[in-house]
């Protein structure tokens, strides 16, 4: 069988996306005339941020010693909170090539992708880019690859993915080194696994498919394990990157199926398909549930849209399994969902996905974790939302998760990246040099530290980037939940209490960071015919308090000079009126940037 599936397996920015354009151009898969740089990455955020986020499939033929074969190349995105893309990315492939910018080496992702790949049993070819650099320090990092990831120096490729240099004997390794797709066995029927699927309005949800075992031909009933419907193949074919139609796709090939269905949930990411006469067979073995990391409240500006956010989430979390959704309501935002996210930059990105591909305006809450609060009845009780905080006295004791941070960074950096994480709560680890024979200055360090999750979602990675000056990379994963001294911050406006506005911090932290979220609040919320006071709360008490004065009519204008009694008078009087106003009127519009002054609290 003349099939390769493999995947690009890299950290951001070491150059995946221009690589995936050197294979389509050297296989002639797209025609000059339509190539363009980054040709995988289709949507306009992507470009914008020059990064991946959605794994791209595309299939790609090649001559090698006088035989045609079918290289199926499954694009993953390279940032840590994309970790569940990457995972089912590997999946429907049988080797990978690992990724690794000549000028920067080894980064803190690229470890924890690998130990993914090779629990996938996949065969892995580790490959040096950007050779052709003026920075790059391609035999120093050919040693350091050797030396953390185990690699024999003779089996790392060198190739310039901008220039091709390399590009060609590449395409021949994977070849040479990759297996072919395990041969079916008719007696077992149909079995394809779906790894990823995407909605048309024209066509419905259209399931992308790797087929494990048997053939899907254009007509044929299919039943999908998972909601135990019967469908009808309408279409079926290729991509390259655009669908193209074919009669069948058989054992070891990647496509897609096109079924017309409209109710989204009937079709889920690591599903299996079967054919009718084998559905009582076993399935294959699918993907692990995600499990979010960073909670918050996604609500309409316009509460008319509700319903049009919830149909653009149902779409969403068809391309993105990872996203996680449920309704619920503020009594200052009305209804919205409260979304679980698999870290800050994922939930910024399906954020930006929703304002711009479903034209809605939001308002996000502040970010919060689970938290187990264990009470003094027995029971646990699993706290994503503030405003599900139980009442201090009920409390026995409460736990929050904490993960394991691996950081890489040159040696130069290690004073301010450990002053950086002293500010954080946590513990420290370990820190590693990473041995490199060939050139003993600008050694490179790995630093392990431990720390609660909460204190890694806003602004840690920019922080860690700028004490390190752009050098330091960084990859977590949750470990434990200990046991931590935490309190439940209220936001009063003009007395009432925002809900959407209280956020979970540590004790003692609580009043600075209460100061702080008031003073920011004051500069937000407008004036009002009244002075409105903001207050910030720790169960009944006030541990901080601004107070934005009041618009006043000048009603001394008229009065050129005079006794004082007489301005004094008229200063009274209007004062009188506004309280009887201020009882009548009682509500004051919080701004939509007020709910984000919480992420700016340092």
């Amino acid at each position: 069988m003349r099939i390769r599936n493999f995947s690009i397996i890299a950290h951001i920015d070491h150059g995946k996306s221009t690589l995936a354009d050197r294979f389509i151009e050297f296989t002639n898969t797209i025609s000059s005339r339509n190539l363009k740089d980054q040709v995988l990455d289709t949507m306009d955020l992507e470009r914008e941020r020059g990064i991946t986020i959605k794994a791209q499939t595309i299939q790609l033929n090649y001559k090698y010693e006088n035989k045609e074969y079918i290289l199926n190349l499954i694009d993953t995105p390279g940032h840590v909170d994309f970790t569940y893309e990457v995972s089912r990315s590997l999946a429907a492939c049988e080797g990978a090539l690992l990724l690794i910018d000549a000028t920067q080496g080894v980064q803190a992702q690229t470890i924890s992708t690998i130990y993914q790949a090779i629990d996938q049993d996949l065969v892995i070819i580790p490959v040096i880019n950007k050779i052709d650099s003026p920075l790059a320090e391609t035999d120093k990092i050919i040693s350091e690859v050797s030396e953390i990831l185990g690699f024999d120096e003779s089996e790392i490729l060198k190739v310039s993915a901008k220039d091709g240099t390399g590009v060609d004997k590449l395409l021949e390794k994977i070849i040479e080194k990759i297996p072919s797709p395990k041969d079916s066995n008719e007696n077992d029927g149909l079995k394809a696994l779906i790894f990823d699927s995407i909605y048309d309005s024209f066509k419905g949800a259209i399931a992308y498919v790797k087929v494990f075992n048997g053939k899907i031909t254009k007509g044929q009933k299919l039943y999908f394990h998972n909601s135990e419907t019967e469908l009808e193949a309408i279409d079926i074919g290729y991509l390259k990157p655009h669908q193209v139609s074919s009669k069948s796709l058989t054992t070891g090939y990647v496509g897609y199926v096109e079924t017309g269905i409209k109710n989204l949930k009937d079709i889920k990411v690591g599903d299996t398909i079967f054919d009718i006469d084998h559905k009582e067979s076993k399935p294959l073995i699918g993907y692990k549930e995600s499990s979010p990391t960073v909670y918050t409240g996604l609500y309409p500006v316009d509460s008319d849209k509700y319903q049009e956010l919830r149909d653009a989430l149902d779409k969403l979390y068809l391309n993105d399994p990872s996203l996680v959704y449920e309704p619920e309501t503020s009594a200052a935002l009305g209804f919205g969902f409260r979304c679980g996210f698999l870290g800050m930059l994922h939930m910024e990105i399906i954020q930006e996905r929703l304002e711009r591909e479903y034209d809605l305006e939001l308002i996000t809450t502040a970010p919060s974790v689970t938290h187990s609060v264990y009470m003094k009845n027995g029971e646990v009780n699993k706290i994503q939302n503030p405003s599900e905080w139980p009442e201090t006295q009920h409390i026995d004791y409460i736990t929050e998760p904490w993960v394991k941070t691996t950081i890489i960074t040159p040696e130069n950096y290690i004073g301010k990246v450990t002053e950086f994480l002293s500010n954080k709560r946590g513990e420290f680890g370990q820190i590693d040099y990473i041995q490199n024979s060939k050139n003993v200055s600008n050694q490179r360090v790995i630093i392990t530290h431990f720390l609660p999750l909460s204190e890694i979602l806003i602004d840690f990675f920019d922080g860690l980037k700028s004490c390190s000056s752009g050098y330091a990379s960084m990859d977590y994963e949750l470990i434990e939940e200990r046991i931590a001294s935490l309190v439940k911050l209220d936001i009063l406006v003009n007395h009432e209490n925002v809900d959407s506005l209280s956020l979970i911090t540590d004790k003692t932290r609580a009043a600075y960071k209460g100061r702080g979220l008031v003073s920011k609040l004051k500069e937000l919320i407008p004036r009002q015919m009244f002075q409105v006071p903001v207050q910030a709360a720790i169960g009944g008490k006030i541990v901080a308090r601004e107070n934005i004065s009041a618009l006043r009519k000048n009603v001394l204008a008229k009065c050129y000079g005079g006794d004082v009694t007489r301005k004094r008078k008229l200063l009274e009087q209007q004062a009188k009126g506004k309280k009887r106003r201020m009882k009548m009127i009682g509500s004051v519009e919080v701004p939509q940037e007020a709910f984000m002054a919480v992420l700016k609290i340092d």
